[in-house]
């Protein structure tokens, strides 16, 4: 079974918990509290030298950290991810997009506005930049899912799951989702899917394909 170091309010961590569940792979959930120092001990860092969850245990006993990296490995082979080149590389543009234009932004805004006690006052030379190049963003995606349902055109991809965690919660950020009509049935849309779950969910403690929905039966992202 796989293992996923986690901290259940961190966005990039709940990317990985949404994509295990959507792909109905069954693993074990371990709580990390980035803000208390547990990813800091040595132990922690003997497995991510780098500090920092989330943090996936193959069952062979590999580890691999990064959010991006963890949903690229665990969308192989399903319609997560296309097999034609145009349609892969499309994927990957707004995976890029998502951690160069989005996350930085968005994602740092609702990280230190919700997670650090008197976080907006510590970065406050930075909310201008956040708010500025978030909002950028959100017109980004906002134009696209005027002219299509997902960011894999017809049905969701990668880049849904990637792009959803921290826009869904962009309002704890200090962003106003009102203006962007796309964005916002987008959400409805993704919260509508079958194996979706909400960032508060957690697995059982030994939990089983039995306890996932069945997997949706979809063609590959176009």
């Amino acid at each position: 079974m796989y293992k996923l170091y986690s901290m259940q309010l961190s966005a990039n961590s709940y990317k990985v918990r949404l994509m295990l569940s959507w792909v109905g792979q069954p693993f074990k959930l371990v709580d990390v509290d980035v803000i208390a120092g547990e990813s800091r001990t040595p132990e922690f860092l003997q497995r991510n030298p780098t500090g920092q969850v989330p943090l996936l245990v193959l069952p062979d006993g590999r580890h691999l950290p990064e959010s991006g990296a963890i949903l690229y490995f665990l969308a192989h082979g399903t319609p997560l991810l296309p097999d034609e080149p145009y349609a892969r590389a499309n994927v990957l543009r707004w995976m890029f997009f998502e951690q160069h234009s989005h996350d930085p932004f968005i994602g740092q805004a609702r990280f230190w506005s919700r997670l650090v006690r008197n976080g907006r006052v510590l970065k406050q030379n930075l909310l201008e930049e956040w708010e500025d190049r978030g909002y950028e963003a959100l017109r980004v995606m906002d134009a696209h899912l005027r002219k299509a349902p997902f960011f894999g055109n017809e049905q969701p991809c990668l880049a849904d799951i990637a792009l959803f965690a921290n826009t869904h919660l962009a309002h704890e950020g200090g962003f106003d989702l009102e203006p962007f009509e796309g964005i916002r049935d987008w959400i409805g849309r993704m919260s509508a899917q079958e194996r979706f779950v909400p960032i508060d969910w957690r697995p059982p403690v030994f939990m089983t394909a039995g306890a996932l929905p069945p997997a949706p039966r979809t063609e590959p992202a176009a």
